[in-house]
């Protein structure tokens, strides 16, 4: 059993931690609104701060929304940095900037404690199911400690490189789900508004070469309408950003990935940012003046 320390209960975050409960670990969590009773009840350990977490785990876990939320769990008065010991492990499982991530690998290194960048793919339901993707970044010795860790929370588990490496496959992940995600929407919408039944259309296809996660399960939410998070639009377009940031700096064109970031904001700017990323489309539906469930 080790003691584990876990950052952020969200939609995300309090699966993954009640997870690890199951699995018999010591949980020392911190929020900063309040934390699910379930982990409570279930035997967390609430923390008054990031530090204190950091003084009680030996491993210490972040599930935290966006770069600067991070960098001030890490780095901020009273953050993580501030409660390290020498051989401690920091994970941020966190989706943030690959750029950001080694310089904040450097300063927990620096500390004499390795860091894993660590994040995930698969949205709430692989949260609840620990059967999340996890992509890591970082020396093979700390990926080793924490993988029964890893082993709760995931099933696709894959060290793909050094520090940041994981942050940059979640950026490469995201783009993709995001093309997807739009390519489904424009094919129901075509079918809807050509006629055709679009559920009977998305049955069809699913036994094709177009079938897809993203067509079962995104699809399906398409057609009845159920857009709740889920992974929100806003998370979306806050990693697409990280996607056009990295192309800017690496001098590559990622034209369909920018046509996919302008839908979000189009759905963003109509009020949809806290809905669940399938209902990018809305603003497909919105350019068409056609609803796909309408057949």
């Amino acid at each position: 059993m080790a003691k584990v320390g876990f950052i952020g209960t969200g939609i995300m975050g309090a699966p993954m931690a009640a997870n690890l409960l199951r699995g018999g670990h010591e949980l020392f969590i911190h929020n900063r609104r309040t934390s699910p009773a379930q982990l409570i009840d279930g035997g967390a350990k609430q923390c008054p701060t990031a530090r204190a977490v950091a003084e009680e785990a030996g491993i210490v876990i972040l599930m935290v929304p966006d770069t600067p939320d991070v960098e001030a769990v890490l780095f901020g008065e009273n953050g993580v940095a501030s409660g390290l010991a020498d051989g401690k492990i920091v994970v941020d499982m966190s989706s943030i900037s690959p750029i950001a991530t080694k310089d904040f690998a450097r300063k927990i290194n620096a500390l004499g404690c390795p860091y894993l960048d660590a994040p995930v793919s698969g949205g709430e339901v692989g949260a609840k199911a620990g059967s999340l993707t996890i992509m890591v970044g970082g020396p093979q010795e700390a990926f080793d400690k924490v993988r029964p860790l890893f082993d709760l929370m995931g099933k696709n588990i894959t060290l793909v490189g050094g520090n940041g490496d994981g942050q940059t496959t979640k950026v490469a992940n995201q783009i993709i789900v995001a093309l997807n995600i739009q390519a489904v929407s424009e094919a129901l919408l075509f079918a809807s508004r050509a006629g055709a039944d679009p559920a009977r259309v998305r049955q069809a296809l699913m036994g094709g070469f177009a079938a897809s996660r993203i067509l079962e399960v995104h699809g399906e939410r398409m057609l009845k309408r159920t857009f709740d998070p889920g992974f929100r639009i806003e998370l979306h377009q806050k990693d697409l950003n990280l996607a056009l940031q990295g192309a800017r700096a690496l001098g590559v064109s990622l034209p369909n990935t920018a046509s996919a970031q302008e839908l979000m904001n189009a759905c963003a700017a109509h009020g949809f940012g806290k809905l669940d990323h399938s209902a990018l489309c809305r603003a497909i539906e919105l350019l068409a003046g056609h609803e796909i469930a309408q057949g």
